[in-house]
């Protein structure tokens, strides 16, 4: 079941156009909710609402390898700094649940 949910956040990810200036950043952030929504997945932890400055460690983390994941890790790594700044800016701007 993981590998499925895995492979589909992959899929998911990889069709989705990158992150601009000009909202493609909304774009991403909703593309993480997929897995990071509360209504979803109850055992992955939601985003929304979380600081901008705490999301964008945690992303800097995984994609630097200092946080160990089965999959954010590979995931982060495709992204520059900028673009997961502008990510983690969206995911904090959402309502929380």
């Amino acid at each position: 079941m993981r590998r499925v949910a895995a492979f589909t956040t992959l899929m998911i990810i990889a069709a989705a156009p990158p992150v601009r200036a000009d909202g493609g950043a909304r774009v991403m952030a909703d593309t993480c909710m997929a897995c990071h929504s509360p209504e979803i997945h109850s055992s992955i932890p939601g985003l929304s609402g979380r600081p901008a400055g705490e999301l964008l460690r945690m992303l800097l983390a995984f994609r630097d390898g200092g946080r160990a994941a089965t999959i954010m890790d590979r995931i982060a790594k495709g992204y520059s700094r900028e673009q997961l700044g502008a990510i983690a800016g969206e995911l904090a701007a959402k309502e929380a649940p």
